[in-house]
């Protein structure tokens, strides 16, 4: 019986597991999943504690075309409830609780920007059309700032797409053309925010622990702890199917043969790879080298231009890196003070950012509570800097350096709450800052072969999935990204007739892009 052996442990590699077993007719004791950390769910993760205070890198949304995701996951029952899939849960939770954002973006004044207008000048949108149009094999090696003037930058509508999705105007022209064909049916509410869904706690509450529990349930082996260091291909170093795994566990080196008609499928490259937290009296360290993801896609690509360009992604972190926190708060107080500025019930509000922030600070309040084993009267709230490496507008340091402490004053600051208010809400948080070095890695400014295809060329029994693995139309930094690639890899190497269904294309919609350009043009 062939066997499966996935390097990585994050959502591609589970849902690619998933997809063996339900599409490919894999038994799980066949799937062997190999993760260099101790927990499963690579950058799905969440941690911490009420008391210590919770910490998550980051909060991933979605939307009604995240086919694959929901396709897999109606398959995946929740924890709470087995006679409920987590697309279920998570397609309830938004009829019942969706975002109405009434404050998406905050002046420098404390104010509520009137965002009913993009802010677009005639210049913009010309040249927004034209992004749009343009043949993706024209913007090879461009940033954003080379198909846009200043002014598009100070828009309404840069200020929500780029804290919203993570774009910074260096960024690949490419990805940002990408997001504005993926997501144009969002224009009409993208200010309100309320066609976004969300999982009902955490992502790793909500997908990796239900995912992995189906998964484990079905003798699945995973084998933490372990780093998968190279590949031995047979017949040198040129033939397209693997014969070995080279890894190392507890401080020993070993090889695992891989027959002809096993499958290997590899994560190359991480987003949150070498991320460090804080604490709410210090910063974070500084991060460590890079993880073995990175190490071994480096491997992989020296002499292979097919498994693509690993370097335009992992040697430019000042281009990369940002800076998110978790507040673990006992007291209602800030929550209360939120919900009073933005008429918005706590959960309700969606993400507010601060348009004079130095560090373009975003803060979001979702529904309470955010851990499934979150105690009563323990709430818990997160936030990010896109530009962590400039001195704050309270606090006269980088983001990086300050405390998680430091960081609350700089959001009471620029929320306009003081005295024994703020005193009250700084003496009741813990907040835990994490800074990500990799973190948009993936929206490096990038040419089309620097990542490979989910099956090379020449592949036989090699797949790379994940964030850096290429499909063309889909867009990184999604769940979605990690898990169609998953589905592909699956479906190519197995040749099943069941494929991932095609990406949406609401460009392709007059009706989708009639309500687009009605957005744009508001005044």
């Amino acid at each position: 019986m062939a066997k499966a052996y996935l390097v990585g442990g994050g959502i591609a590699a589970l849902s690619a597991a998933a997809f063996l077993i339900r599409d490919g007719g894999f038994e799980g004791a066949d799937i062997h999943l190999f993760e260099e950390q101790r927990q499963l769910g690579g950058s799905l993760d969440a941690g911490g504690t009420p008391d210590t205070g919770y910490s998550m890198r980051g909060g991933r949304m979605f939307e009604a075309e995240f086919r694959c995701t929901y396709d897999l996951l109606s398959g995946i029952p929740t924890l709470d409830d087995p006679s409920v899939s987590v697309t279920e849960e998570i397609l309830a939770g938004h009829e019942e609780f969706g975002w109405d954002d009434a404050a998406r973006l905050v002046d420098g004044e404390g104010r509520i920007v009137d965002t009913s207008t993009m802010g677009f000048s005639e210049r913009d949108r010309l040249e927004l059309v034209r992004c749009v149009a343009t043949p993706e094999s024209r913007l090879d090696g461009k940033r954003i700032t080379d198909c846009f003037g200043d002014h598009f930058f100070t828009t309404n509508f840069w200020f929500m797409w780029c804290t919203t999705f993570a774009f910074q105007p260096w960024h690949s022209a490419i990805e940002f053309r990408r997001y504005l064909r993926r997501f144009i049916h969002l224009f009409p509410e993208f200010s309100s925010m309320s066609g976004i869904h969300r999982t009902r706690y955490n992502q790793y509450d909500s997908i990796v622990l239900p995912l992995a529990a189906w998964l484990r349930e079905r003798g699945v082996v995973v084998h933490s702890g372990a780093r998968v260091t190279d590949l031995g291909f047979a017949a040198g170093r040129h033939s397209g199917t693997v014969e070995t795994l080279h890894l190392t566990r507890g401080g020993r080196e070993e090889k695992i043969a891989v027959a002809p008609e096993d499958l290997v499928f590899v994560t190359n490259g991480s987003m949150t790879d070498a991320s460090t937290l804080g604490t709410h009296t210090s910063a974070p360290p500084p991060a460590p080298g890079r993880s073995g993801s990175w190490l071994l896609w480096h491997r992989l690509a020296r002499g292979r231009e097919e498994f693509g360009n690993p370097a335009a992604f992992d040697k430019h972190v000042k281009e990369s890196r940002w800076e998110s926190f978790t507040v673990t708060a006992k007291d209602p107080a800030f929550l209360e003070a939120l919900a009073e500025f933005d008429g918005r019930e706590t959960g309700r509000g969606g993400l507010m950012t601060f348009t004079d922030s130095n560090w373009l600070l975003t803060i979001v309040a979702n529904r309470q509570p955010v851990y499934r084993d979150q105690p009563e009267g323990v709430s818990v709230w997160w936030g990010y800097g896109l530009f962590p490496g400039r001195a704050g507008n309270h606090t006269p340091k980088p983001m990086t350096m300050c405390s998680g402490r430091e960081i609350l004053e700089e959001v009471l600051h620029h929320l306009r709450i003081d005295g024994e208010l703020a005193e009250r809400v700084l003496a009741t948080s813990t907040v835990v800052p994490c800074v990500m070095p990799y973190i948009t890695s993936q929206f490096l400014v990038r040419r089309r072969e620097d990542r490979p295809h989910v099956v090379p060329e020449g592949s036989v029994n090699l797949a790379f999935i994940g964030q850096f693995a290429e499909v063309p139309d889909d867009v990184v930094f999604t769940v979605e990204y990690s898990v169609r690639t998953a589905w592909t890899a699956v479906s190519r190497l197995l040749r099943l007739d069941r494929q991932p269904p095609a990406v949406h294309k609401g460009h392709h919609d007059p009706q989708v892009l009639a309500a687009a350009l009605e957005t744009m043009h508001r005044r």
